[in-house]
């Protein structure tokens, strides 16, 4: 059951004056479908608003704060901030799935949790605020709430290829990951995989796609290798 908009709007610390603004933004094309809406009710023009609003204000944000980078890597590190799944971790962060207002088949397959669905959300949220409260509203959530703690969601993004590396120029061992377990039905299922370093587990994660769940896995093995500064 959807939570109520007034508890989004706490969270997230901005107050709308136009509401309609926020209920599109959570409106799914699955909701808007099975009522019969007209399409621009839903929420894919404002995501695609939000994606634009998100791009510059990232981009302004790296160019200020990261200026040893070059083109290419600033490039590179704006791509891995406003991807799908740093998105989905970020709604997740403000429990953003629980505010979608979903068909019922979107709802049934998991579509909360899915991580397409919820980013998407979060940029027509962003989309909203632009609209609702102008540029510098908008800039103050995505500082807040997207632009934090950068080197925690950079390291998370690139985990897999990271991880890969380490062992690269540190082990002789092979890096692989291996599913420890598979459960729940098939529209709301939980895979955890760990990762092992030769016979040596490095880190385990939990995620609702392997993919996922080797990233997580990927990060917590890089924590440990950190600590232990290299392969034991």
């Amino acid at each position: 059951m959807n939570r109520s908009f007034m508890e989004l709007e706490k969270i997230i610390g901005y107050q709308f004056k136009g509401r309609n603004f926020l209920e599109q933004a959570m409106t799914h094309s699955s909701y808007a479908n099975e009522r019969r809406w007209d399409k621009s009710r839903c929420n894919e023009r404002l995501e695609f608003l939000g994606d634009a609003v998100l791009e510059l204000i990232t981009s302004d944000f790296l160019f200020q704060n990261y200026q040893e980078l070059s083109e290419g890597d600033l490039t590179k590190l704006r791509a891995s901030l406003v991807c799908e799944s740093t998105l989905a971790f970020c709604a997740e962060e403000i429990g953003l799935g629980e505010f979608l207002l979903l068909g019922k088949g979107e709802e049934g397959t998991g579509g909360r949790f899915r991580h397409s669905v919820v980013s998407d959300g979060m940029e027509a949220l962003i989309g909203a605020i632009y609209l609702d409260g102008g540029f510098a509203n908008a800039k103050e959530f995505i500082h807040r709430f997207i632009l934090n703690d950068i080197d925690h969601k950079q390291l998370f993004y690139d985990s897999k290829t990271i991880l890969q590396e380490m062992v690269q120029s540190r082990c002789d061992l092979p890096l692989t990951y291996e599913l420890l377990s598979e459960e729940g039905p098939d529209h709301n299922k939980s895979f955890q995989v760990c990762a092992k370093i030769g016979d040596q587990t490095v880190g385990v994660g939990q995620g609702r796609t392997k993919k996922a769940a080797e990233q997580v896995a990927a990060y917590n093995g890089i924590l440990k290798f950190q600590e232990n500064g290299g392969c034991s």
